[in-house]
């Protein structure tokens, strides 16, 4: 059972997104525009109320070096809150540890720590019986010290046991800089008889690891609304001339756009099978959007600030000076980030990610964090099926990454080529960060 369709259209790359002249005086990493309390990513969100259209400050072709605001906080807490955790005695621990810690909170005065040890699934739930939750996405702020092998599920179900699963399936926020992002997962899967959403029974907070402990913080879970279609991503990676000579033109007869993460100092020097400057505005010209994915070595590597700064600052302005429109957004190298990172980047940029996993790892379109998003690696045929089918039936977006194709982590030629023909198929729109942004920040 689908959650509805709607008539099969396509994002034309730009059109209609709303244009912002920038500010690119706006020093203040931690400042939000419209004034109000900052989030500095450990203790809290305070954001100023979202969802309005003259904040999304989507450049009108090449953007300023710096942003107008800090993404995370202008748009930290989406939607309805459905539980601030502040009665932590209606969740019942049924699996694993938990209880309630008020000197770690995402918003209000504490969160719920879970714990578990031995490779034990961790279970909390509460009761939501008189609760109509029909037509809902979901997310919740998430910290952990125990990121990479661990997977959090949301499981709704309704009085006659059929369920629903909400599923992040891997974080890559490293250690040990931690601090807190909202997640914001897609379906990953349904019984055979679908919910009964305005039965619902109850709610549990499931989290999968297999390590010898895991220990995380769940706080602020809230509710938002559907689009009325499901959305695909197509990001490649380090720009590599396997997409130029071989994907592009496949993409350009179905009419697809995609997302090309670009490494600077390759293109600059020339390397062995990347693109070359004149071929990226070639593929910008076709429509694709030419995103950072700046000097490729790992954001949680830097100790220096200033260096990290300094290198955010300088692979964005690469982009600008050779005016590719994208530079506003970002794909982290390796898909490393850490809180410290986090605080510089949003100086710089308003969307990215990744936590990333080789299994289905789809997102809702209304509740994302703007720089935490996740993928699924473009690796498997039936896999990369799966997610579109999941995006069409749940009206959710999937964003999938590919490099080259004789890579373990790209699926051979033909199967792209089969892959494609099934997107094309389906009743889902083929975007761009553009485009995905522009639903985050005006939803309605």
């Amino acid at each position: 059972m689908t959650d509805g369709r709607a008539t099969r259209r396509r994002f034309l790359a730009g059109s209609g997104v709303a244009a912002v002249a920038g500010l690119a005086g706006c020093t203040d990493r931690l400042k939000s525009l419209r004034g109000g309390p900052v989030d500095d990513g450990s203790s809290g969100n305070e954001s100023a109320e979202n969802g309005a259209s003259d904040v999304a400050a989507l450049a009108d072709g090449v953007p300023p070096l710096e942003t107008e605001y800090n993404s995370r906080t202008e748009y930290g807490q989406p939607g309805d809150s459905l539980d601030d955790f502040e009665d932590i005695d209606a969740w019942e621990i049924t699996r694993g540890s938990g209880k309630a810690d008020q000197d770690v909170s995402f918003d209000g005065s504490q969160s719920l720590r879970l714990t578990s040890e031995n490779g034990q699934t961790i279970v909390a739930q509460r009761d939501i019986s008189e609760t109509d939750l029909t037509g809902n996405d979901y997310s919740f702020a998430v910290r952990t010290t125990t990121p990479q092998n661990i997977t959090v599920n949301l499981r709704v179900v309704d009085s006659y046991g059929s369920d629903r699963v909400y599923s992040l399936r891997e974080i890559t926020y490293r250690t040990p800089d931690v601090g807190w992002f909202r997640a914001s997962p897609g379906v990953f899967e349904e019984s055979d008889i679908a919910p009964t959403l305005d039965d619902a029974d109850r709610l549990e907070i499931r989290v999968l690891h297999s390590m010898d402990e895991a220990e995380i913080w769940i706080d602020d879970l809230r509710t938002h609304q559907k689009p009325e279609t499901g959305y695909v991503v197509l990001t490649w990676d380090d720009g590599t001339r396997d997409f130029y000579d071989t994907a592009a033109p496949l993409h350009d007869e179905f009419g697809f756009t995609a997302v090309q993460a670009v490494v600077p100092r390759w293109v600059v020097e020339g390397r062995n099978g990347i693109m070359s400057v004149s071929e990226l505005e070639d593929r910008q010209a076709a429509g694709d959007q030419i995103v950072v994915h700046g000097t490729h070595t790992s954001l949680h590597e830097y100790d220096d600030e200033a260096e990290l700064e300094n290198r955010i600052r300088s692979d964005k302005n690469w982009f600008i000076e050779n005016e590719f429109e994208g530079a506003d957004y970002i794909v982290y190298p390796n898909n490393s980030y850490d809180k410290t990172s986090l605080e510089y980047l949003t100086d710089y940029h308003y969307c990215g990610g990744f936590n990333q996993s080789g299994n289905v790892n789809t997102t809702t379109v209304y509740g994302f964090d703007p720089m935490a998003l996740p993928r699924t690696i473009g690796h498997d045929l039936s896999t990369a099926k799966r997610c579109v089918d999941l995006a069409e039936a749940h009206n959710q977006c999937t964003i999938l990454n590919f490099h080259e194709f004789d890579a373990n982590n790209t699926m051979p030629e033909g199967d792209y080529k089969t892959f494609l023909e099934y997107v094309d198929t389906a009743d889902v729109e083929v975007i761009t960060f553009d485009d995905l942004w522009k639903l985050r920040t005006d939803p309605f």
